[in-house]
């Protein structure tokens, strides 16, 4: 015999095995004689479930959706405070959702570049325009005034990356 047909005959054997053993165990757990049409429809029903139009596109990654927010100084003056950082760029903050933006209240994601105090130790004062830190934090923004505003109270950092 051909190696096709091997396999195929082992697939269906495996099937066949596993179907006997459905049936079987249905039997012992329930006890009563299953309902063999119902128990093939609902494996059917099941596995076509994964591969339905609604399951795939939950399982796709999206892109995130840039949000535009109202309150940047606040905003900047809480990650300062949660950081430690002397200062916090309001130009280069970015703010995405992945919620959708209809609602009344979104959670934000926020990437915001920080800078650290000069070095007093040394007795000089080094003023730099380069950033040291990405400050990357999550924050609930709720519609306000026709624009979206993070509440300072809900900002979590999930990291604080050094910038070499």
């Amino acid at each position: 015999m051909s190696k096709v047909v091997n396999a195929i005959i082992i697939i269906i054997l495996f099937i066949a095995f596993f179907e006997v053993g459905l049936f079987s165990s249905y039997t012992i757990v329930t006890s009563e004689v299953p309902n063999i049409n119902d128990l093939i429809s609902l494996q059917v029903n099941t596995i076509a479930g994964f591969f339905s139009q609604e399951n795939i596109n939950e399982v796709l990654i999206k892109d995130p959706t840039p949000v535009t927010i109202t309150n940047n100084k606040e905003t900047a003056i809480a990650l300062e405070n949660l950081t430690k950082v002397d200062g916090v760029n309001i130009d280069s903050m970015n703010f995405t959702t992945y919620n959708d933006t209809d609602d009344k209240e979104i959670y934000v994601f926020i990437e915001a570049l920080g800078y650290s105090s000069p070095n007093s130790t040394s007795k000089q004062i080094i003023i730099s325009s380069n950033p040291e830190y990405k400050i990357i934090a999550t924050g609930k923004a709720i519609y306000k005034n026709g624009g979206f505003e993070i509440d300072p109270n809900s900002i979590t950092i999930n990291s604080i990356l050094k910038l070499f």
